[in-house]
């Protein structure tokens, strides 16, 4: 296969991956963290003010609002929101989002847009690399485990922070290995601009300072071996010092944003935000510090980085509210995120995981005990990249398995590149490996089986992403069963649920004979089966909503409010409830040892008629 074929394969691969990307978010509502990501990314442009949303880095979200400037938006610097609170940030989106005259869904369009763009660069990045490091057969099938990935498919249309950590991870990591291996001025530029970028990014990619520490010590060790003490030790010295320049430059880089995002906060407003939101923190040393740093003119840049930077901690730390397995809780699972990318992840690419394991211990002619040390030694050098892939694995998954927030497989997504790249190499290695024409044809023919099985699997969910599970868990349409919150349900259905709304009342307005269905025609099934009985139209509906969309602005006079702490015996009888699977699963959950909140406001339902659900992710329920 050519170069250029193969770089036709790969743009169409990225096209077919902008045009799924696009469509399927036109339907969604937005989504929880979406509510305040997209007021917060426009305040910082337009009021160079970084009140909003600290806790996150500014720079996705300023490439996701770059869009809004050119609309006629009217932002909310005149509610409380925005003056008094602070750090108002879900106020204050559905005050610019839907109460000062704006149109919801254009920002929604606009602001998302940037974020499929970055998707297709992180995309056409992973192919570059990967066609550097191994070869074309293998870059096109890292790009196709990308392009068809449901979970990158569903947040990289998003604006939140994931998609630009995990854009953020594969640059740092590309160019901090281009300088280990060719320590030039320019890689060594190169490296700390990329590793600063990442900073800017998600503050969760602070794990690359013990990642790159512990390639850089291993890359210096194995280019020095054999050479001496002395020689290992200026060898070290001399890395060491270009790591600390990189790192200079990386903080050098956080200056001139942050500054930019602060021109108009005023330093005794930065003061008093800072001292009220981390008031609760447990170090108290550097509380006190970031507060001091508040008001230094040079300084205050990284006192509002090291306010989100505690604020992350915090959160990791304190936990969420997580429904999983039929159990909820407020702390964490060990076992969550293994299970939820066992669930999560297509069962093809399992299977390819498995073919890949299967190549690497077939490639490992010889017991493991003969000359150990210097075949690993070997292995290092020749496939130092790999290695370095398997080290942040370990690092990202362990600590991510150990923290004690558990919402969703995004959060390791951007672990993902690196797995795509590792499975694909050994994929394609076995192949190559096999020397019975029979057996090679039989694997190849099996591999592409699975990535056509992979791309059904991807398609057949449009535009449903957010909600996709594997066969393992029986579905989508079963999701809900194992785990929800941004895996399944954030929201993103709520425009879809009004047009079930009028799709039933235009139904109900048909007059046929729903128990014969004669004149009914056939698409009120799928609204309803039965379909609606004539003149009974839906003119309310109660809701109990997760996400991040105004139930009102949507359904408008069709709302009508619910919330599960009231008993199920003042729910008007003859009505619909359209219910969240978030809040649903929640209110029927076991709790867990320590959890104290109430879990079965919503075991009623159980009883009750469960008519359709939206998207997988909201449930509608006749209450006779």
């Amino acid at each position: 296969m050519s170069n250029r074929t193969t770089n036709i394969i790969a743009a169409i691969l990225l096209v077919i991956m902008f045009v799924v990307a696009l469509t399927s978010s036109i339907g969604d509502s937005p989504t929880m963290d979406e509510l305040a990501h997209i007021p917060a990314g426009y305040s910082y442009l337009t009021e160079q003010d970084y009140r909003i949303n600290p806790e996150h880095p500014p720079l996705i979200k300023d490439i996701s609002s770059f869009p809004l400037l050119f609309l006629d938006l009217n932002f909310p610097t005149d509610h409380s929101s925005w003056m008094e609170d602070i750090n108002g940030q879900w106020e204050l989106g559905r005050q610019f989002l839907y109460s000062y005259g704006n149109n919801a869904d254009q920002i929604l369009f606009w602001s998302r847009l940037p974020m499929i763009l970055s998707l297709i660069f992180l995309g056409w990045f992973i192919f570059y690399w990967a066609k550097q490091l191994t070869d074309r057969k293998t870059a096109l099938l890292v790009l196709t485990l990308f392009a068809f990935s449901p979970t990158f498919i569903a947040h990289g249309r998003l604006v939140t922070t994931d998609i630009g950590a995990t854009i953020g991870v594969v640059l740092a990591t590309y160019f901090w290995l281009r300088f280990l291996k060719n320590p030039v001025k320019k890689n060594v530029i190169a490296a700390g601009l990329a590793f600063g970028a990442a900073m800017l990014l998600k503050f969760s990619l602070a794990l690359l300072i013990p990642f790159f520490l512990i390639v850089t010590v291993t890359a210096c060790l194995l280019k020095y071996q054999g050479e001496g003490v002395k020689k290992n030790l200026l060898g070290l010295l001399k890395y060491a010092g270009m790591s600390l320049v990189a790192g200079i430059i990386a903080a050098m880089l956080i200056w001139p944003v942050y500054q930019f995002h602060l021109i108009n906060y005023a330093p005794e407003r930065q003061v008093n935000d800072i001292s009220v939101t981390l008031e609760s923190s447990g170090m108290k040393p550097l509380v006190n510090l970031t507060v001091w740093m508040a008001d230094k003119p040079g300084l205050r840049p990284y006192s509002q980085y090291m306010l989100g930077l505690l604020m992350a901690t915090q959160r990791t730390v304190g936990g969420n509210t997580t429904y999983f397995l039929g159990m909820v809780t407020a702390s964490a699972f060990w076992f969550y995120f293994p299970v939820i990318y066992f669930l999560k992840v297509p069962l093809s690419f399992h299977f390819l995981t498995l073919m890949s394991l299967l190549s690497i211990g077939w490639l490992i002619k010889k017991p493991f005990w003969h000359n150990t040390l210097k075949r690993m030694k070997d292995w290092l050098w020749n496939h130092f990249v790999e290695f370095s892939m398997i080290v942040f694995l370990i690092i990202y998954w362990t600590v991510s398995i150990r923290g004690n927030l558990n919402i969703g497989v995004r959060h390791i997504l951007p672990t993902f590149p690196f797995i795509y790249i590792l499975v694909s190499i050994g994929v394609i290695r076995g192949i190559k490996c096999i020397k019975t024409v029979l057996l090679r044809k039989t694997a190849t023919a099996t591999v592409f089986l699975l990535i056509g099985w992979y791309v059904f699997s991807s398609v057949s969910i449009w535009p449903f992403y957010i909600t996709y599970f594997n066969e393992i868990a029986h579905g989508s349409e079963n999701g809900h069963k194992y785990a929800v919150d941004s895996n399944l349900d954030w929201g993103q259905d709520l425009k879809r649920l009004n047009n079930w709304i009028e799709d039933y009342n235009r139904c109900a307005l048909i007059k046929c004979d729903p128990a014969s269905g004669f004149g009914c025609p056939s698409y009120c099934y799928t609204i309803a089966n039965p379909p609606p009985k004539h003149g009974e139209t839906i003119d309310k509906i109660y809701i109990e909503y997760f996400g991040g969309s105004d139930t009102s602005y949507y359904l408008k006079e069709r709302y009508n409010s619910w919330w599960r702490s009231r008993p199920s015996e003042e729910f008007p009888k003859g009505n619909f409830l359209a219910i969240s699977a978030t809040r649903l699963q929640e209110g029927r959950a076991v709790a867990t040892e320590g959890y104290d909140q109430p879990t079965d406001e919503y075991c009623w339902l159980n009883n009750h008629k469960l008519v359709t659900v939206i998207g997988n992710s909201i449930f509608v329920y006749y209450i006779e």
